[in-house]
């Protein structure tokens, strides 16, 4: 097996609920605290923060198609940004189905960009990340 390649962004102590309870826009902090219930029904265990700022289940190791490089990361998580909430699942392309029904949102590599939860339908979006925990 490779070696991972060494990241910045590892599991910490942080507190997720300090964390989440330190988010000042409200709306960000209830979106969070919905994703965060989303997450831990659909992985049955505890979410880590991951640095500062990254909320994240499971953990696997993460080979790059593009290259090669190697990295031990979370399955599933979520980041709640300034900008918008980001979802980390990986295989974007897998869930092209749901997204067709899932509302307002925009895709990066591996990452569902939401501003907020009211511009989905957060069952569909429930089902995406039952999904990504498989």
């Amino acid at each position: 097996m490779a070696k991972a390649a060494e990241i910045k962004t590892k599991p910490t102590n942080l507190s997720v609920q300090d964390f989440i309870n330190s988010i000042a826009d409200e709306q960000k902090r209830k979106d969070s605290e919905v994703v965060l219930k989303l997450m831990e029904r659909a992985m049955k265990q505890k979410p880590q923060m991951w640095g500062s700022s990254m909320i994240g289940f499971g953990e696997v190791r993460y080979k790059s198609p593009a290259t090669g490089r190697e990295v031990d990361w979370f399955k599933i998580g979520f980041s709640p940004r300034k900008a918008n909430l980001s979802l980390h699942l990986m295989d974007m392309q897998r869930h092209a189905e749901a997204f067709k029904k899932l509302g307002k949102f925009k895709t990066g590599a591996g990452c569902l960009y939401i501003n907020k939860l009211e511009d989905v339908d957060v069952k569909v979006l429930e089902k995406i990340i039952s999904a990504s925990a498989k």
